[in-house]
């Protein structure tokens, strides 16, 4: 067990961490306008992040202890083509849940 005081000093300076963070583009940045070349990269921060949350998951998925299975294979496969065609992140979302769930059922 951790004592109360590292416990107490990790939450604070991760919270005042945070709190500098967020300050930094509401507060300082808050109404002014940013340079165009700055905004150009950040249209790119979601495109940049999502697969880099989804590809671990997909290739390495902790429920197979790593192993490549062919329903997550699927379902990324579904979800890609949908996000791809329609432009639609929900679309792409439901497409790709809706493959993996048929999958992991059909195999059981």
């Amino acid at each position: 067990m951790i004592d109360k005081f590292p416990l107490w000093a990790v939450i604070v300076a991760l919270g005042a961490g945070s709190f500098l963070l967020r300050f930094v583009f509401i507060g300082w940045v808050g109404n002014r306008s940013l340079p165009a070349w700055l905004l150009r990269h950040l249209r790119y921060t979601a495109v940049a992040v999502l697969p880099a949350l989804i590809a671990p998951l997909v290739l390495w998925p902790p429920a197979t202890d790593g192993a490549i299975d062919a329903p997550r294979l699927a379902s990324a496969l579904a979800a890609t083509v949908v996000a791809w065609i329609t432009r639609s992140v929900i679309g792409a979302v439901l497409a790709g849940a809706s493959v993996l769930y048929l999958g992991l059922w059909l195999a059981g």
